[in-house]
């Protein structure tokens, strides 16, 4: 199993405002490096979409707690199993969110996925908050 867990982000914005934005999974694709990602699709529950060069990702909205937690599981075919927790939490009037990604995936593939998924989930917690702020 690799756990991958982005940094922790401020968002400008207040916690049911950000957790009602990406409870939409529409809005991910904002969130989304344009330079890396290709044929999105999604529904308010669902996305897929290819990451250049790479494999496509696909995964839905399987759960949530409001307004702390948004739960998404791998759906479709994807190259190995996982899930992605989007947690925030309250800040006065602002909100702090970071993502942790579970992947089922062996220690070899961990090492080679590590790095590029950590960059990855740092942009898209840098994206929102400059799409929230």
């Amino acid at each position: 199993m690799a756990k991958i867990e982005s940094k922790e982000v401020t968002v400008n914005a207040p916690i049911q405002e950000v957790y009602d934005y990406l409870l939409n999974i529409n809005n991910l694709q904002h969130l989304m490096p344009e330079d890396k990602v290709e044929k999105w699709e999604s529904t308010e529950d669902s996305c897929s979409f290819q990451i250049k060069g790479l494999a496509k990702i696909g995964m839905r909205k399987e759960s949530s707690q409001e307004p702390e937690k948004i739960h998404m599981v791998s759906e479709g075919k994807n190259p190995f199993e996982f899930t992605l927790d989007i947690m925030f939490t309250a800040a006065d009037q602002q909100t702090k969110s970071k993502m942790i990604f579970d992947a089922d995936v062996n220690p070899f593939m961990k090492m080679m996925i590590d790095k590029p998924l950590t960059n990855f989930f740092n942009m898209l917690a840098e994206k929102l908050v400059e799409v929230k702020s």
